[in-house]
């Protein structure tokens, strides 16, 4: 299984928040295909925690084949809905020099919302990225 490739496992989150329709409000579709994928209520935002989904090898931001795969069914399931803003925060271990794993988990972010855009075939100016660097590992 991809998961036992790399150690320690890196991840990037995702987050849907509520500016899709009127009130921040998510229809019972939206919320139904959000859930399908394991998303998570908190506050209005729906997140995501991708550890176990997303896995870049150790120092790299490139996604494995399968990643790629996942992420852009799973784009265009939701931006089949109509969710077509999203963000996505990428993440590195804990390891390392706090610029490096700044780049790198932006990189990750970043590629992420790529395959994302493309999965969903939306404006990749739809999707914000940040890089958390090893703040939250």
């Amino acid at each position: 299984m991809i998961k036992h490739l790399v150690a320690p496992l890196v991840f990037t989150s995702l987050i849907l928040t509520g500016c899709q329709s009127p009130q921040g409000k998510f229809t019972p579709e939206q919320v139904a295909a959000m859930q399908s994928y394991g998303f998570t209520e908190s506050a209005g935002d729906w997140s995501l925690g991708l550890s176990d989904a997303i896995l870049f090898a150790k120092n790299d931001y490139k996604l494995l084949p399968e990643s790629q795969q996942q992420i852009q069914t799973m784009a265009a399931k939701l931006a089949s809905t109509g969710l077509t803003h999203a963000r996505m925060d990428g993440h590195t271990d804990n390891y390392g020099e706090d610029s490096y794993n700044e780049g790198l988990s932006l990189k990750r972010a970043n590629v992420v919302a790529d395959a994302w855009a493309m999965g969903g075939q939306i404006p990749r100016s739809n999707l914000t990225t940040q890089g958390l660097g090893k703040n939250i590992p």
